[in-house]
């Protein structure tokens, strides 16, 4: 069979293991392939779903469209139709969920972070390795077409030599004292809170622009020690609960990390301050960077995802930033909009990064995140919460097999 342009056709048959906010979200940005990027003929199938929860497993068959529901995940893994699996379970079943998935042969797409620390993590990359399977982890702040457009800016060597940079994720999810003690605030379930739920986000996307970590000091805090109990899988973390119950909050609402890169990175001899909060109060999703070189800089909001920041040159009548509205310049943005201004949202960065996903797994081009890349966000987060005990830098351990991307990460040459 052939697409429209002429090409094969590639009918991939998805399984899904939990059907919450990210499950759905997946769903959709599978839904969403054939017609945003046709030319690829990439057809996803909605074969099985699962969920403990019976009425969301349910939900998946009757409203989602997947042809099976069950409640045990190893239906999915065992299912002959299923060719890929998408992993949105809470973050204490990725070790397990992503082992076995690697066991049964199946291409795997996990959300952040993939385990609770970098051991967990590490499990679930030696497992994949070992399968040879493609993988791919839910980064999905890095596929927005401005932060791919300053990450060409940076290779090409058009900000010059990077000296710093500042990222930070600050989020009101949690800022409420009565919102409810979801699985995110509970250590056996999550790992760690602001450190691995945003900062983790933060370290992915500086590393993608930038390179590897090597180096970190960081500090924690928890602002609120306990919050209502919320049954699991009756709500979210955004819920509120008055006159709850009330349970101890165990692990961490604020981190902020000094880092410095290594030598092989693109900011080799750089350093950056990296913040997370997800009880802050006015921020809603600010996730963004600044980047600083000795020719130039660029900074980006996810608040304000469509819009991008560039100073190029020190010098000149028209010297400073100019503002840069979303266009078909950058990224894949011209496979959402037909001309420039007008607004992507967050679901249209989910799509990209099924994109990417399917396009490897089906023997293209390997621009995707890995569970590499992963376990070396693990490992910086490890070395993160190391150095908050020891009061001391910590060394960031080599992952060979990150990528960031597939691009090399030797520093871009530029004049500075």
């Amino acid at each position: 069979m052939t697409s429209a342009d002429g090409g094969a056709i590639h009918d991939v048959g998805v399984g899904l293991i939990s059907v919450g906010w990210m499950g759905k979200l997946h769903t959709r940005a599978y839904q969403a392939l054939p017609t945003v990027y046709t030319e690829l003929g990439l057809r996803p199938r909605l074969v099985h779903a699962v969920d403990t929860a019976p009425d969301r497993a349910a939900y998946a068959r009757d409203v989602l469209g997947y042809a099976r529901a069950s409640t045990d995940y190893r239906a999915v893994l065992a299912d002959s139709d299923v060719d890929v699996v998408s992993i949105c379970a809470p973050t204490g079943l990725h070790r397990e969920i992503g082992v076995a998935a690697a066991e049964a042969g199946k291409p795997f797409w996990i959300e952040k972070p993939v385990g609770r620390d970098a051991k967990e993590a590490a499990d679930v990359a030696a497992a994949a390795r070992s399968a040879g399977i493609v993988t791919s982890v839910g980064y999905n702040y890095r596929h927005a077409p401005a932060v791919e457009r300053v990450r060409e800016l940076v290779i090409n060597g058009d900000l010059g030599r990077i000296t710093n940079v500042r990222a930070v994720f600050f989020n009101g999810y949690a800022s409420e004292p009565k919102g409810a003690l979801s699985w995110r605030f509970i250590r056996d379930l999550a790992g760690f809170g602001a450190l691995g739920d945003l900062l983790s986000h933060v370290i992915d996307l500086v590393q993608y622009l930038l390179g590897p970590i090597s180096e970190v000091t960081a500090l924690t805090s928890t602002v609120y020690t306990e919050r209502p109990i919320l049954p699991m899988g009756s709500g979210t973390h955004f819920a509120v609960i008055e006159d709850g119950e009330m349970a101890p909050v165990e692990n961490d609402d604020y981190a902020a990390a000094l880092v410095r890169f290594a030598p092989e990175s693109r900011a080799a001899g750089a350093v950056g301050t990296l913040e997370a909060s997800r009880v802050i109060v006015g921020p809603q999703c600010g996730i963004g960077f600044e980047i600083y070189g000795t020719e130039g800089s660029a900074t980006w909001n996810f608040e304000r995802m469509n819009e991008l920041r560039v100073c190029l040159g020190r010098g000149g009548p028209h010297f400073g930033y100019t503002t840069v509205l979303g266009n078909s310049h950058l990224g894949d943005y011209a496979h959402f909009q037909p001309g420039p201004g007008t607004s992507m949202g967050h679901d249209d960065l989910k799509v990209i990064e099924a994109k990417k996903f399917l396009v490897a797994v089906t023997g293209g081009e390997r621009r995707n995140s890995t569970v590499d890349d992963a376990h070396h966000v693990a490992e910086v987060i490890a070395a993160a919460a190391a150095s908050t005990e020891r009061g001391t830098w910590q060394q960031v351990p080599v992952v060979p097999g990150a990528t960031f991307g597939g691009d090399p990460v030797a520093p871009a040459t530029a004049s500075g």
